[in-house]
């Protein structure tokens, strides 16, 4: 499978609107960050989604993206749903439905918010289609394995995946010991990062090395980043087999 940044940054991306700090005058290309989101493309060509954020009709433009098979929400902040409604271009393309997943919370909350796109088609496939599951243990999406990887977000309960060997956590302040014994085993993960100082909503940069040493996948690529995390200066910091994700990066497995 392939994995693709759609965007690496927090709820505000970086550069950030009014800064005028290093990281956002910065020229260097990995500093430049839309909102949190990735895409998982299967030996098959399917493409999963994790997340839908603000971005991501610019991110699908900017990485040619042309399907999407299935969306794993992580859970409803604005930065990782509200690009929801750009999903009917892809329904239009494909003239079908796109299942939707989460925990109960996520899906609860997507349909009462967007009840629109869970209508039946219209004639002009003009509005997003989807379908939604609640998902608590391993399923299969495409021929793919997927488990849900339940972690805390400050006090709310939200969702990681594990879809084969890689995994996917964002926006985690706690992994409990259950859902660390899920990360056997990976080739790679992907997992959050603030920044420098601790924050009561997601791990920072200390606790983002030692979660990612714990779980020991072959590469850990850092996402999430605010812009207080500069793309060179940080990365001179990061143990071996770690590494700063950044828009636009592309990592095969085989």
């Amino acid at each position: 499978m392939e994995i693709i940044f759609l965007g690496t940054g927090s709820s505000t991306g970086t550069p950030v609107i009014g800064c005028s700090c290093p990281t956002c005058l910065s020229s260097d290309p990995r500093n430049k960050r839309t909102r949190c989101s990735v895409a998982i493309k299967t030996d098959a060509g399917k493409v999963l989604l994790i997340d839908t954020g603000p971005d991501l009709r610019l991110q699908a433009l900017r990485e040619d993206i042309l399907r999407v098979d299935g969306v794993l929400y992580t859970h409803t902040h604005a930065d990782h749903l509200n690009g929801i409604d750009d999903l009917r271009n892809f329904c239009f393309l494909q003239k079908q439905p796109i299942p939707v997943f989460g925990n109960e919370i996520t899906i609860n909350d997507i349909r009462q918010r967007f009840t629109y796109a869970f209508a039946p088609p219209g004639q002009y496939w003009d509005k997003p289609v989807l379908t939604s599951q609640v998902v608590e243990s391993p399923f299969i999406l495409e021929a793919v394995q997927i488990t849900p990887i339940p972690v805390m977000h400050g006090k709310l309960p939200i969702l990681g995946y594990r879809i084969g060997d890689v995994a996917y956590i964002t926006d985690v302040s706690d992994i409990p010991d259950a859902s660390m014994a899920l990360l056997d085993g990976l080739e790679v993960l992907m997992l959050d990062c603030l920044h420098f100082r601790p924050h009561h909503t997601h791990i920072h940069f200390d606790k983002s090395v030692d979660y990612a040493r714990q779980i020991n996948a072959k590469q850990t690529y850092f996402i999430h980043m605010t812009h207080q995390v500069e793309y060179g200066e940080a990365s001179s910091l990061l143990p071996e087999k770690m590494h700063f994700a950044f828009d636009g990066h592309r990592v095969n497995i085989n």
